[in-house]
């Protein structure tokens, strides 16, 4: 199978989809330059200015006009470039295509996918570098998807722009230049399905994002202990495989949730409460979390170093659940 970087597997998604689908369009600011990250490079020369548009620089026009395009039984696809610039549409998020299918009594649909990078990268500081889209499991009817490999980004991102709900598609932005096997035939990633990477009976690591590269590293080194770990990554938070989860704990009686955002109110926090509730019996150890500082993003990179968590603190998290166990 060939082998692409994970920002060529969003566009190839994108103009798949735009190929197939002649109602999906996208737009942003500077989308037509596919500047900064390049996933949108070249699109306009194939779909031309009236599917491949540039915004002015503002977050709440953007969102708000990809909410009315969909009403109107279009399917857009904006891109918010920094994730933490969120927060400047959150009523057009959180209280318009989140609720308008529901409000409507079904009457308007909502294909609306917004693709935004989000994580660490290159220094950013503190509001260029948040990984929000926790935050975002609380709003219900909307979706949110956070492919960690290319072959995850393409087929979710297919998958997403064919839903008929609003997705939050977080693309996150160290991840852009990874390699990895995308087939060339058709293939779509379904939303709400879990995927596990590797297999054993010691401990189940659930990580999310950027951190599934990270986990997989640690296992190589827990291996090497005789600590046999099974990892899986959700891809999707909302919706959760739950019953992925809770049947790999059930093997392994014991688990670890690994995400870059902050510990304090995280996808952990939720997934956590989650095997709490529903197979509490079958933990032998305490439940480990681990996730960036509950600080703002330093731009200093030793300090950035610190904030945010890496294979190391893993290890080190895995050992004392496995000894505790």
């Amino acid at each position: 199978m060939r082998e692409i970087k994970y920002v060529d597997a969003l566009r190839e998604a994108l103009a798949e989809e735009m190929r197939r689908e002649p109602t999906v369009f996208v737009f942003g600011e500077d989308i037509e330059l596919g500047y900064v990250y390049g996933v949108t490079k070249g699109l306009v020369d194939e779909f031309g200015p009236e599917r491949v548009r540039d915004t002015p620089i503002c977050e709440q026009t953007i969102v708000g006009v990809a909410v009315g395009a969909a009403m109107m039984g279009m399917r857009p696809v904006p891109e918010i470039m920094f994730s933490d610039l969120l927060f400047l549409c959150m009523d057009q998020i959180c209280n318009q295509a989140a609720k308008l299918r529901y409000m409507s009594g079904g009457q308007f649909s909502m294909p609306l996918v917004i693709r935004t990078p989000g994580g660490r990268w290159a220094s950013f500081a503190a509001q260029h570098s948040q990984s929000v889209q926790a935050m975002f499991m609380q709003v219900p009817g909307l979706k949110v998807a956070v492919p960690a490999t290319p072959f995850d980004a393409k087929g979710l991102l297919k998958a997403a722009i064919r839903d008929e709900n609003p997705v939050l598609f977080v693309e996150q932005k160290m991840l852009y230049q990874d390699v990895g096997p995308v087939p060339e035939e058709e293939y779509v990633v379904p939303l709400g399905k879990a995927k596990i990477h590797r297999r054993g009976g010691d401990l189940t690591i659930v990580a999310i994002g950027r951190m599934l590269g990270e986990a997989l590293k640690a296992a190589e080194t827990l291996d090497t202990a005789g600590i046999r770990t099974t990892v899986l990554d959700p891809r999707t938070l909302v919706p959760l495989d739950k019953e992925a989860i809770l049947d790999a704990v059930r093997k392994t009686h014991s688990i670890m949730i690994v995400e870059e955002g902050p510990k304090r109110g995280g996808a952990g926090a939720e997934i956590a409460a989650l095997v709490s509730e529903e197979i509490l019996d079958e933990l032998d150890a305490p439940i480990g979390r681990v996730a960036a500082s509950d600080c703002p993003i330093p731009m200093s990179p030793p300090l950035e170093e610190e904030v945010f968590p890496d294979h190391r603190d893993i290890v080190a998290t895995a050992r004392r659940i496995v000894g505790a166990a």
